[in-house]
């Protein structure tokens, strides 16, 4: 059992690595303009269509990374739990394997799955759905340095997610991989659910994996503006990247450096093939 829960927390651990986007999204930048809007949060554990097909282009029928191929493999004597079961193996996973009561809390546990589904199909659009993230906003607030030539990101800012970036590098990526063999009829089902009937979400996730790893990397200092509320980026080249590429931006380029060795390991498993340079 113990080794069951040891793989749970090596998939929590990357999920919270991939999930930077909603770290950041505390103090000044959870503030929305008053142009954009935000889905409303839906009581219901229902499938939900937070984008749906719009947030990932068209639709393909033809599986082509299928998760047979995955570089691990799974435990065929544990057969996947039901969908509200999983929750209760995450649970039970954080309760017994990490001490620290407050990285446990750092997660949000119900629905699980499904919040892993829609983060990832939403990583690549505008906007991520907050009232579906898998895990809490960092503590502290997003920091700026004022200079007398504008408004810059803080080098300091970047220290908020050292820590996950960390948990994230201390996973063994084979682990989670087995996992998420093991769970993928859960996360094909929810994907299915949530509008892609004939869409595969193995596929769906390498995408996202390449996409991300296709971040820009900037090392200069980024000047910031402030048209309203939020703060975004001076550079319009930055400001039209997707949400989850400002992320791997705004978590500061050692961390994205960091997080991207470790997704190009996740991505080498689940797709049976090392990403293109």
């Amino acid at each position: 059992m113990k080794s069951v829960l040891s793989r749970v927390v090596a998939l929590v651990a990357v999920v919270a690595a991939a999930a930077l986007g909603y770290f950041y999204l505390s103090g000044e930048e959870a503030k929305v303009p008053e142009s954009t809007s935000v889905a409303a949060p839906n009581p219901e554990p229902a499938p939900v269509l937070e984008q749906g097909p719009q947030a990932s282009g068209e639709i393909e029928s033809a599986i082509r990374h299928p998760i047979e191929s995955a570089g691990t493999a799974a435990d065929a004597s544990a057969p996947p739990p039901a969908l509200p079961e999983s929750d209760a193996l995450v649970t039970e996973a954080l309760a017994s394997l990490i001490a620290d009561t407050g990285l446990r809390e750092l997660f949000i546990v119900q629905d699980f799955i499904r919040r892993i589904v829609v983060t990832v199909d939403n990583l690549p659009g505008e906007q991520l759905p907050l009232s579906r993230s898998p895990v809490k906003p960092a503590v502290g607030a997003f920091t700026v340095s004022t200079e007398l030539d504008g408004t810059f990101i803080s080098p300091e800012n970047a220290a908020r997610y050292r820590p996950y970036v960390a948990l994230a590098e201390a996973v063994d990526s084979r682990s989670l991989v087995a996992l998420y063999v093991r769970l993928y009829p859960l996360f094909q089902s929810v994907y299915q659910e949530l509008g892609y009937p004939d869409a595969y979400f193995n596929d769906r996730l390498v995408a996202v994996l390449d996409h991300l790893l296709a971040a820009p990397e900037v090392t200069r200092p980024i000047r910031l503006v402030q048209p309203k509320v939020r703060y975004r980026f001076e550079d319009s080249r930055l400001e039209a990247l997707s949400a989850g590429q400002k992320i791997m931006i705004r978590i500061g380029p050692d961390n994205a450096r960091r997080l991207k060795a470790k997704l190009r390991e996740i991505r080498t498993l689940v797709a049976g093939q090392a990403p293109a340079n």
